[in-house]
């Protein structure tokens, strides 16, 4: 009977303490303004409206990021498997110049734009954004159908790319 409960108790705290996976982005960071490559200002909402009707893959990236620079290959390969997805990447940097020469540099083809106070502002914070990269994909409706993978080759990143196809 005590093995019983503790394993009732144990179930019941790990399933408690599962994150919720989001399928809609909070209102902060549909709100949250951000930088195009050409040093204008746009929202976040501004910025998935131009995407309507596409899969998007969100990349969120920063050039001082190693483990966002060795994911790259990784990224571009995902970029070769599903052609049709529009990918957009969310620059971290600190900086204008910073983000535009690590794009550069890393010939990154896709979408990009520029959060206006990185990791920890309003967008990360609206994300739970805990670790770059990250990635996450938004199906055609506008619904998030994956919130939170860490690796451009993880098998929930695939699997789910698979079955938007």
């Amino acid at each position: 009977m005590k093995k019983i409960f503790v394993l009732a108790t144990l179930l019941i705290s790990t399933l408690g303490c599962a994150q919720k996976e989001e399928t809609s982005f909070k209102k902060e960071a549909l709100n949250n303004v951000m930088v195009t490559v050409e040093n204008k200002s746009i929202t976040f909402a501004e910025i998935l409206k131009k995407y309507e009707g596409k899969t998007v893959v969100i990349d969120i990236w920063a050039s001082w990021c190693s483990d966002c620079i060795k994911s790259m290959p990784k990224v571009k390969d995902l970029q070769k498997k599903y052609p049709d997805a529009t990918y957009l990447f969310i620059s971290m940097d600190k900086t204008y110049d910073a983000w535009i020469k690590g794009i550069e540099k890393h010939e990154i083809n896709g979408e990009h734009y520029l959060t206006s106070d990185g990791m920890k502002g309003i967008f990360g914070k609206s994300v739970n954004l805990d670790w770059i990269p990250r990635y996450m994909v938004v199906d055609k409706s506008g619904k998030i159908v994956l919130y939170k993978v860490i690796e451009a080759d993880d098998e929930k990143l695939i699997q789910t790319l698979d079955s938007l196809k």
